[in-house]
């Protein structure tokens, strides 16, 4: 009849008062609960056992001192424990009420348990005590609600509610009601509590939003999607870096959302729109307002200020304040955008100013490698030319492409190259002047303002990409990896007016740089082929998680290459039954009779000739290595999700869930990319390789 025994010790400090001696009587064990408010619905959700842990040490310790404020879910919420409250340390969000939680009772709606108030809770576990010790049950308690509750036996507990009014000679409220089950400490109700993050943090990284304060298909806000977007790669972690974590070379990567809409938002343009929007279709306009016209704002020298400003400054304050509250961490940062947040930070990235020095060992870099490189291309051109013999000449004056560009008629006059294939030479530079301003467009672009107003700083002619006026303010850390997800960057560059961007080029600050997009999203644009334009080949298929394509992909290139083959086979059975067919009679004669032989034979050699037809790109599996600049540090850039099976059926039905997948339940091919990413920068690997990752 005693209780079950709890899986932990009683903390130091009971509130429940010692049973007598020789009592059966056990003390509960206290969980820590906050309360999360969804529309306007409450529901209690545990704290990890690490953080209630924390909590019930702090509480037990700290009675008789101030208020007490223990870091919780990863030092992303603080509790103060006397007034009770979770507050968010890094974004703005209503305070949470906490409890210490003993007893709990089931809800009306969704049957989940409620737990009683820390006051109550306390009576409850008293009458408990006594009924327990004294072995006197049928205990009635009346709750300041006028709620009663019957404890009939340590397995049966209910809790009536009052239901109507009324006077005092009604029925009593244990009459009343439909009764509830009560249950005594957390381990006898149905609730999942996890087991809390681990404490080693090794990189950080900020993600910021896309267009409009909704960040994915249920509406729901930045910080709740990069919530789900940790959780996943805790999961992944387990998952995948086993090995690495019972090292203890790995403990987690936190997320940090930044928030911008809200500031933009906030500057009264929304007054301004309100007068001039039309009253029909009401809701259609107010969405419009409130999310498309973030792309056109962005593009307003205005309110583009505002919103550099704005994500600069979040990202530096996010940043310090981790740190304060992080001494101990010597981790990289990284950042990640999505839609028009990715074009932001992309923005910000070619905007900011690397160290002297680095740039100093960035244009060696970059002149040994052309000097190496550029002999062998101004050999090529001479080849092309019909110029072969004059290659040692070249290669003894140290010439490579951009000399050979330089050069004048008197130069090679000085040289000793004749007059004829002079005249060769410069024709060729001549011609190929205009293809080497295009080639070159990144660092001088075409711009329809006015660059000679004062607006348009000096830095600004040197950055590589057209922008939007604006002064671009700088970060206070060099970012490891830049994640964009969903990016429409290369369509906005090319509206700029860039054609190309140069394979010598990398952001100033940041090493890595990866475009990651759904097939069906409509905004994901790709990059790599505008820095490798004459070559057409597919982006890198972002390996599935499990470790192998998703079926009906599988099943999809199965039946392509069965039908090729298929295809194959039956053109050369035609082939070879219609040359039978229209083959000339035999003659008698023995002589003819070898050379038809032979005829024949010659033609039947000749038949496997003709070469089967290609399978398409897609059933290929190996992947060419391809050179796609200095952009993402000679890497590939571009990695495509694969969709699921639902999604192949109608491309349009789920395009823009397509949009606004990155941050769901199911984006662990997402997560395992950037976490991939990030831990190979520190030498730590997966456990095994994903097949067709690079």
């Amino acid at each position: 009849m005693s209780a079950q025994e709890p899986p932990r010790p009683p903390p130091a400090a009971a509130e429940p008062p010692e049973p007598e001696p020789g009592g059966r009587y056990e003390a509960v064990v206290p969980h820590w609960f906050y309360c999360k408010v969804t529309d306007a619905r409450e529901r209690w959700v545990p704290f990890s056992a690490q953080d209630s842990e924390r909590l019930e040490e702090a509480h037990g310790a700290g009675k008789d001192q101030g208020d007490v404020v223990v870091p919780t879910s990863g030092g992303r919420y603080d509790v103060h424990l006397r007034t009770r409250q979770r507050v968010a340390v890094y974004w703005e969000e209503e305070v949470s009420e906490v409890r210490r939680c003993t007893w709990f009772y089931k809800g009306d709606k969704d049957n989940k348990f409620i737990p009683y108030s820390e006051s109550f809770s306390e009576e409850l576990e008293e009458a408990y005590m006594i009924a327990v010790t004294l072995d006197e049950w049928k205990k009635k308690l009346e709750s300041p609600n006028r709620e009663v509750i019957i404890l009939h036996n340590p397995k049966l507990m209910v809790h009536y509610h009052p239901v109507a009014s009324s006077d005092d000679w009604v029925s009593t409220p244990t009459e009343q009601g439909r009764p509830r089950t009560v249950k005594r400490g957390v381990e006898n109700i149905a609730v999942e509590i996890p087991s809390g993050e681990p404490l080693q943090i090794d990189h950080l990284v900020f993600v910021v939003h896309g267009i409009g304060p909704a960040c994915d298909i249920r509406f729901r806000s930045i910080v709740q999607c990069v919530n789900d977007f940790r959780n996943v790669s805790l999961s992944m972690l387990q998952a995948h870096f086993k090995k690495a974590q019972e090292q203890q070379q790995v403990g987690r990567v936190e997320f940090l959302p930044v928030n911008w809409h809200s500031s933009l938002h906030s500057t009264g343009v929304d007054v301004d729109l309100e007068r001039i929007t039309l009253p029909s279709i009401n809701r259609l306009r107010h969405f419009i307002n409130d999310t498309i016209l973030d792309v056109f704002f962005y593009n307003s020298s205005t309110y583009c200020q505002t919103i550099v400003d704005t994500v600069a400054s979040e990202m530096n304050r996010l940043h310090q304040l981790f740190l304060q509250r992080n001494p101990q961490f010597k981790g990289g940062v990284s950042i990640a955008g999505h839609s028009l947040g990715s074009l932001i930070l992309f923005d910000l990235l070619t905007n900011q100013k690397a160290d002297p020095e680095e740039d100093e060992h960035r244009a060696q870099g970059s002149r040994t490698t052309s000097s190496m490189g550029g002999i062998e291309e101004v050999k090529e051109i001479l080849k092309k030319l019909e110029l072969s013999e004059y290659c040692d000449v070249f290669e003894k004056e140290k010439m490579d492409r951009q000399a050979l560009f330089l050069c004048t008629e008197t130069n090679l006059k000085e040289m000793g190259i004749p007059l004829g294939p002079r005249m060769k030479i410069l024709h060729y530079l001549s011609s190929k002047t205009e293809m080497k301003v295009t080639a070159e467009l990144w660092l001088h672009p075409q711009s329809p303002r006015n660059t000679s107003t004062e607006t348009v700083s000096q830095t600004n002619l040197n950055i590589p990409l057209s922008q939007v006026s604006a002064n671009y303010p700088q970060l206070n850390y060099k970012p490891t990896i830049f994640f964009a997800f969903g990016s429409p960057i290369g369509m906005f560059l090319t509206v700029r007016g860039v054609k190309r961007i140069d394979p010598n080029y990398s952001l100033p600050t940041c090493k890595g740089f990866f475009n990651i997009f759904h097939p069906f999203d409509p905004v994901a644009y790709r990059i790599e082929p505008m820095i490798v334009p004459d070559l057409e080949f597919e982006p890198m298929l972002l390996p599935h998680h499990k470790g192998r394509k998703r079926m009906h992909l599988e099943l999809k290139e199965g039946l392509t290459r069965m039908s090729v083959d298929l295809k194959n086979n039956l053109l050369g059975s035609l082939r070879v039954a219609w040359q039978s067919f229209t083959r000339a009679p035999v003659p008698a004669l023995e002589a003819g009779s070898t050379e038809a032989e032979a005829e024949a034979e010659a033609g039947t050699e000749k038949q496997p000739d003709t070469k089967p037809e290609e399978p398409p790109a897609a059933v290929k599996e190996e992947t060419p290595l391809i050179n796609v600049g200095r952009l993402n540090g000679g890497n590939r850039i571009d990695y495509v999700l694969q969709e699921k099976p639902i999604e192949s059926f109608n491309e349009y039905l789920f395009a823009l869930q397509g949009h606004l997948c990155y941050w769901q339940v199911e984006s662990e091919d997402t997560v395992l990319l950037v976490l991939k990413e990030i831990y190979q920068t520190q030498g730590i690997t997966l456990d095994q390789p994903l097949p067709g990752s690079q």
